[in-house]
């Protein structure tokens, strides 16, 4: 039997078969890997995947996976080198970030946007939480990083749970694709989904205001289906996303006004660091046209050192 996989549940996955209703609670066979991937999880929501029939009483078990459009992977952010295959066969990787309460590093951002560019997936940045944004300091900060990626080249749409600001742009642009949803705890994830989605009932938490952090309410991937068609692949919030060991001479590719900038210096394996001769990265950031924070996101990449560029916005 063939069918798509709507819930990572740990151990055990929720596959929904082909013309059916009703998923059926599969284990993955032990020896179920992809040829050439290394990941904490052989099996990810949205993947297509074979699976034995399951008598009374017995699980089932996937015992292939079909081949895969793409996927995107996230490492973690600490000195681990294990790897997790977030979802697959998407259309869009969406990252929702907050200016406040909590607030998304811009090393956070940028890591995310430039690992869906590594793995080709067209990417979409949610400022959420606009509501809270109250002071001209705060709106002016709001508008200056919309416009920073918007300028980059990504959609960005300003949404508020609690005022239904951005919601209805969001529907549009979700409608008939298959998207994931990530971002760090407390973002309001699980907030947007059940807005998007009547009856979706995602756990919701508040912030912590000793920690302004979130607490992990989505303790399982999940995918929902939107009432205008579509899909939305819902996965536990991260604290900070790791990259994977990119090759030094193709980092600039996963920054695009730094691959633009680029094709300008003067040698092709140029690193766009301090002492290369006729870089015009350092040219373009020394002249305001590449942003300060995008490039110590490059160099975070660059060094492999998640904590080097953790800047906040202020």
């Amino acid at each position: 039997m063939t069918g798509l996989v709507i819930s990572n549940l740990g151990s055990r996955y929720e596959v929904l078969p082909d013309g059916a209703d009703s998923p059926v609670l599969c284990a993955a066979k032990g020896n179920l890997r992809i040829k050439g991937i290394r990941t904490t999880n052989p099996v990810a929501v949205g993947d297509r995947v074979v699976f034995t029939h399951a008598s009374d009483g017995e699980i089932a078990y996937i015992t292939a996976i079909e081949p895969r459009r793409n996927y995107i992977i996230r490492r973690a952010s600490n000195l681990s080198k294990e790897s997790h295959i977030l979802a697959a066969n998407i259309d869009r990787a969406i990252l929702v970030a907050t200016l406040v309460h909590p607030e998304t590093s811009t090393t956070f951002i940028d890591r995310f946007l430039a690992t869906a560019e590594a793995y080709d997936i067209p990417a979409m940045l949610v400022i959420n939480k606009i509501d809270l944004l109250t002071e001209p300091d705060d709106v002016a900060l709001l508008e200056a990083v919309a416009n920073l990626y918007r300028t980059v080249g990504y959609p960005v749409v300003l949404t508020s749970v609690r005022t239904g600001q951005g919601l209805d742009t969001l529907r549009e642009l979700l409608a008939g694709q298959t998207s994931l949803l990530s971002g760090n705890s407390g973002v309001g994830k699980s907030s947007i989904i059940n807005a998007l989605i009547p009856g979706a009932a995602a756990a919701t938490a508040a912030v912590s205001d000793a920690t302004d952090s979130g607490t992990h309410t989505t303790t399982s991937s999940h995918m929902y289906d939107l009432p205008g068609g579509g899909r939305l692949i819902d996965v536990p919030g991260v604290r900070g996303f790791g990259t994977l060991d990119f090759d030094k001479y193709e980092v600039g590719h996963f920054f695009p006004e730094i691959f633009e900038e680029s094709r300008n210096c003067r040698f092709s394996n140029c690193t766009h660091t301090e002492g290369e001769p006729g870089c015009a990265v350092i040219r373009a950031l020394n002249d305001h046209r590449i942003a300060q924070s995008r490039y110590a996101s490059y160099l975070s990449i660059l060094t492999n050192d998640a904590t080097q560029s953790n800047q906040k916005y202020r």
